[in-house]
């Protein structure tokens, strides 16, 4: 695959009201927990336009707009997206997410002799998850010459640090009978189900001793860097390497052999993205160090051939670090390793009913040490509450055995498929008279807030499309051009076909 950079402005792409909003997006810093600027500058423009638009206890966003000539006695509509975007960056970039802004730029890229233009960041997350749903929901508010009924707009708060706006959006705020969500990342895939989640988190007393013959020691700091990452759930099928369990693997296999004890351990940022570097800071006497060497040497050339196609780019490297005051004792060291190593990562089972669909997976997401203690987040995901809870108890019996708490909190329920979904089958039909082919009916191995929705607003009939979107929650996440023209045909086409309110 060959690929050409190119510094093109995006207000000039196809379709151009949606790239000049997302445009506008990524120039205003919109991480989760950080969307006021961006709601302000929203709710400014929809003041100007004379579009309704409020904001409700939590945080969510609802503007509104009144049906187009010969649209009122259509179904009114709800068009939602999420506000916020992943904050990541590769380690040679520096970028504070809460005020600089995203830089796109946009690439063409060959394979198979096919060219595509993609969008992509400058060392960051693009936000195209999901600030391209954004975009396109904002632009149809603005437009004058799209066909819609009575439309409405919802945009989320903290959809990837919790999904606290779902979560929060009280009944009676939406007039909506159809909502069409804009977060998929597959075009030709029309989504009419999710997984559930729920987040774990293990911590662990790590101890502290102190340093013993301080001037016989010697510490370094171990970085595995250069993994691809990416979303934890969309792309965990892939068999990426995961930072915290490679480094997990490091410590199993060389602690009794270099015999070290650990200072710090860390790994990930989010829970919902792959860990692409871990860190694990240590102190070995001086008589181990050319072991040390040969170590990394033998670990580093077994893990880039074991990942040699997932994550070609893995580095392993050390360098020396001042001597602590203090260590991990040997007790909460070993459980710590042990427990790292035994804890499940990945896929746990593929779906029977859906071809190709992770039905249940975990991810290892973020590591943190602390002054006295260790913490690590897993996010739990799977299509049905009974797969949840058992890889849960799973988790729960594992820190069972290692004498330590499991916390278990933020669960989220999935959106089960409706096969007699009224809007799903619409979706399906205007596809393929646009396109002369059929779309993938699909369920998502991700979050949607569609499930949280059904508790508020139980009769709504839900789908959800988007354009492709490739590594999202990574600094490798791009979205493609074509796609993108593709799907804001399609939610045109849809909004002008949205089906008769059923009469009384």
């Amino acid at each position: 695959m060959s690929a050409t950079l190119h510094s093109v402005q995006l207000n000039n792409l196809y379709p151009q009201p949606l790239w000049q909003w997302f445009n506008q997006i990524c120039a205003i810093p919109h991480p989760s927990k950080h969307e006021a600027e961006l709601k302000a500058f929203i709710q400014a423009w929809a003041d100007k336009q004379g579009i309704e638009c409020i904001e409700d206890k939590i945080g969510n966003l609802i503007l509104r707009k009144p049906a187009t000539a010969g649209m009122a006695d259509r179904k009114p509509v709800v068009i939602q997206a999420h506000l916020d975007m992943v904050p990541q960056a590769n380690r040679d970039t520096q970028h504070d997410f809460t005020q600089d802004p995203i830089r796109p730029y946009l690439i063409e890229e060959t394979e198979a002799g096919i060219t595509e233009q993609w969008v992509t960041a400058t060392g960051t997350t693009l936000g195209s998850d999901n600030g391209i749903g954004m975009a396109s929901a904002l632009a149809v508010l603005g437009a004058e010459d799209i066909a819609h009924p009575a439309l409405e707009v919802l945009l989320t708060v903290d959809e990837e640090a919790g999904m606290t706006g779902a979560f929060g959006l009280a009944p009676g705020l939406l007039n909506a009978e159809i909502l069409i969500n804009t977060d998929s990342e597959q075009e030709g895939e029309i989504y009419m189900g999710c997984a559930g989640g729920v987040d774990a988190e293990f911590v662990f007393d790590t101890q502290q001793t102190p340093l013993q013959s301080p001037h016989d020691k010697y510490t370094v700091k171990l970085t595995i860097a250069g993994l691809k990452g990416g979303h934890s759930g969309c792309n965990i099928e892939l068999g990426r390497a995961n930072a915290i369990k490679l480094l997990a693997q490091f410590c199993t296999l060389y602690q009794d052999e270099l015999a070290f004890d650990i200072v710090s351990v860390q790994g990930g940022t989010l829970r919902n993205a792959i860990p692409r570097e871990s860190e694990l800071v240590f102190v070995l006497d001086h008589c181990h160090i050319k072991a040390l060497d040969k170590c990394v040497e033998a670990f580093k050339q077994n893990i880039k051939k074991t990942y040699q196609f997932s994550d070609p780019n893995i580095s392993i490297s050390y360098e020396e670090q001042s001597n602590p005051s203090a260590v991990f004792a040997k007790t909460a060291q070993y459980k710590l390793i042990a427990f790292l190593q035994a804890c499940p990562n990945g896929v746990m089972r593929m779906s029977d009913e859906i071809k190709g669909v992770v039905e249940s997976s975990t991810n290892m997401g973020v590591l943190t040490c602390n002054e006295n203690s260790v913490s690590l987040l897993c996010l739990i995901r799977s299509l049905d509450d009974i797969g949840r809870l058992d890889i849960q108890n799973m988790h729960a019996a594992l820190a069972k055995l290692a004498n330590i708490d499991a916390v278990f909190s933020g669960a989220y329920p999935g959106w089960k498929p409706d096969n007699s979904s009224e809007i799903m089958a619409v979706v399906r039909d205007v596809y393929e008279d646009l396109y002369q082919r059929k779309p993938e009916i699909m369920v998502i191995h991700a979050g949607l807030e569609c499930g949280l929705f059904k508790a508020p607003y139980p009769e709504l009939d839900m789908v959800s499309i988007g354009p492709t979107i490739r590594y999202p929650h990574s600094p490798d996440e791009k979205v493609n051009v074509r796609t993108v023209g593709l799907y804001w045909q399609l939610l045109l086409a849809l909004l002008s076909n949205i089906p008769l309110r059923d009469q009384v």
